[in-house]
């Protein structure tokens, strides 16, 4: 499991917008699935987001659905998930995976729970006015 580099974090107000990057040095991963989790404080790691391999599937979860998007930017190398209307509790530590053994088509799978145990820095986004 190769580990990314996510950023894009911040303080902002309740309403607001960020949009968290998701990178990855000395490799690509424009054939990999990959998945925006987060984490609050005495809370589990969640899933937020995954887009598939092919950029033809994307989840979210309900909590965030018609406010986050998850795209991709091939020549970048770069994924991005662009949270809008944002919540206090979307506060929390953000981080993405790269999984590239999964159905070309779905990521959902990505979901679950312990599937992954190496994680990158993260990102902190606090919503709070």
């Amino acid at each position: 499991q190769l580990l990314l580099v996510e950023s894009g974090g911040g303080l902002v107000q309740p309403g607001g917008s960020l949009r968290l990057s998701c990178t990855a040095s000395g490799f690509t991963f424009n054939n990999a699935a990959v998945g925006w989790f987060r984490q609050a404080p005495g809370k589990e790691r969640e899933g937020v987001s995954c887009i598939s391999r092919t950029g033809i599937s994307t989840t979210y979860a309900d909590s965030v659905k018609g406010r986050f998007t998850i795209s991709r930017d091939s020549a970048k190398n770069t994924v991005y998930l662009q949270m809008n209307s944002l919540k206090p509790e979307d506060t929390a530590a953000y981080y993405c995976v790269a999984d590239w053994e999964l159905n070309p088509n779905m990521c959902t799978v990505m979901f679950d729970k312990g599937r992954y145990d190496s994680w990158g820095p993260g990102t902190q986004v606090t919503v709070s006015s």
